[in-house]
């Protein structure tokens, strides 16, 4: 019954409207010319029977949603054709379609595959002796709004609800009406400037051109993994085959056919080994091998997760903006898009992911408790004071209460308390936040995840600094005080800065270098499976 009522609104939205322009009813195509459509705005002065929309409508009974775009658009135009002109195919035709059949073939995806709509279509582009009749040009300017309506969901909205991924962020909204009629008014032009999508995306995308060029010279060979770790002045006929695999993705580097560890080979290896998200120690090890030995085509997916997963980063507000990117273990400050602070991070546990959302920091908190979580009490700290009554006094903690019996515990300021000398917090329902640390030395592992879900941050002063740059009130030696004080003190700050809680695998830094970092939590398989299945998701 709802379907039923929908499509009866559908109807009647279409018949008010042919009233009201009084045009021809009947039940076939009827090719006019409207003088309504002004000069700035029309493309052509080509246009069909409003009854024509209907009929395409019913008889491909689409959804409402789909169905009520394509009406829109149209009655937004005055039924005006957007993809023909009276001199045949439109510029922004060609544009879209080569947009649509490189999103195809980049994301190997057969989610928007048509196949004899994409053979009529290559007749009309190419084949210049090719006649096409009003009926079939009315019918392909439909299906053409049809397919761009879809492509425009998948290729900027994202394929996948980031919700159902555990991305909690806002889903992007995108009006695929809007950026239709954009592109009509833009003849296909300034795709730079038109295109909805991020740096992120368009560095991802940069990326994925060059790893396909890669694979169509068919990628690069495996190399013998051995225990054996190469260093600077070791000689080994192994070493020109590493040197061969480096040269495929390092265009600053040329291998040569000596087999010798150079300073060359070292500043290679360790450019290798900071995309691999690997300490720079200049060291060619199994461990290196092994991220080498990743075929092409297994990095080109990942470059396809992640191109997805920059699809659904909403926009953001200000000219600030903090980022830490789980896999990375890094947290960034960008200002103008330029990166003014970075450090290491040590971030959740595979048992205590770090959850993925965005926020905005409000506070920064010198010399804070640590209010225990409660999962954390009774798993942890109760268990501890059963076995040394003294647990509590010696690690400098208080009890505050009692909950279900559990004791509600708290963790006093100083050099010992868990959260170090100062927090930053972006309330949310997650309990998640940054923090300093006492424990210094897992900054300096490779892979960085021990924490119970929040971030704890190498450079929290730092940070501080920045944050609070413009209150001359608070000097360094002040913050050094407040940090360093028995007594809690809060500061807010005058303009809250959004931070986005990332996951991204594969990446592109500022100098236009891409990274490749292990899937820590397993988010990749995840989105691997619902990315990659090929369900065609584009019917009505």
């Amino acid at each position: 019954m709802p379907k039923l009522f929908a499509s009866f609104l559908l109807i009647l939205t279409v018949f008010i409207h042919i009233q009201c322009r009084n045009t021809n009813s009947q039940n076939q195509l009827v090719v006019q010319q409207d003088s309504t459509i002004t000069p700035q705005t029309a493309i052509t002065q080509l246009v069909f029977d409003s009854v024509y929309v209907d009929q395409f409508i019913q008889k491909h009974q689409f959804m409402q949603d789909t169905a009520q775009r394509i009406l829109n658009f149209y009655i937004s135009r005055n039924f005006q054709y957007a993809w023909f002109t009276e001199d045949g195919v439109a510029e922004q035709t060609r544009t879209f379609w080569n947009l649509r059949n490189f999103y195809i073939t980049s994301n190997r995806s057969n989610l928007l595959r048509d196949t004899l709509f994409e053979q009529s279509m290559e007749r009309i582009l190419n084949d210049s002796t090719y006649q096409i009749t009003p009926e079939e040009q009315a019918n392909t300017e439909l299906k053409l709004t049809h397919h761009f309506f879809a492509y425009a969901q998948y290729a900027y909205a994202g394929t996948i609800d980031p919700e159902s991924l555990q991305w909690h962020i806002p889903r992007k909204k995108l009006d695929v009406v809007a950026l239709l009629d954009s592109l009509v008014t833009n003849r296909g032009n300034n795709l730079e400037q038109w295109e909805p999508v991020n740096n992120v995306y368009m560095n991802l995308q940069s990326k994925l051109k060059d790893y396909a060029a890669l694979d169509e010279k068919g990628g690069w060979d495996t190399l013998p993994v051995s225990q054996k770790t190469f260093s600077k002045g070791n000689k080994d006929s192994i070493l020109l085959k590493l040197k061969q695999r480096l040269a495929w993705e390092d265009t600053s580097f040329v291998a040569d056919s000596v087999p010798e560890f150079d300073e060359a080979l070292q500043n290679a290896v360790n450019r290798a080994r900071a995309r691999y998200g690997m300490l720079e120690n200049g060291k060619a090890d199994a461990a290196l091998v092994r991220e080498l030995n990743v075929s092409v085509k297994k990095r080109i997916e990942q470059i396809l997760i992640n191109m997805e997963r920059a699809r659904w980063l909403p926009p953001t507000e200000g000219n600030v903006l903090i980022v830490a990117n789980i896999p990375d273990y890094r947290l960034r400050v960008f200002e103008d898009n330029n990166v003014v602070l970075s450090m290491n991070i040590v971030v959740g546990t595979v048992a205590n992911n770090s959850v993925i959302f965005n926020d905005e920091l409000k506070y920064i908190v010198f010399a804070p408790y640590w209010n225990v979580p409660m999962s954390i009490a009774r798993n942890e700290i109760v268990p501890a004071m059963r076995r040394n009554k003294n647990y509590l006094a010696r690690n400098n903690m208080e009890i505050t209460g009692y909950n279900n019996g559990i004791p509600v515990v708290r963790q006093k300021p100083g050099k010992s308390n868990s959260l170090g000398l100062v927090k930053f917090l972006f309330p949310n329902s997650y309990n998640i936040y940054f923090h300093d640390t006492p424990s210094k030395s897992l900054f300096e592992r490779e892979q960085r995840a021990f924490s119970h879900g929040c971030i704890r941050l190498q450079k929290p002063f730092e940070l501080a600094k920045y944050l609070l740059r413009n209150q001359p009130e608070w000097t360094e030696e002040k913050m050094q005080q407040a940090m360093n004080g028995s007594k809690e003190t809060w500061v807010t700050l005058p303009q809250a800065i959004p931070v986005m809680i990332t996951y991204f695998t594969a990446w592109v830094d500022v100098d236009l270098a891409i990274h490749f970092n292990k899937d820590v939590y397993g988010h990749d398989k995840k989105l691997a499976a619902r990315l990659f299945s090929n369900t065609d998701l584009t019917q009505p």
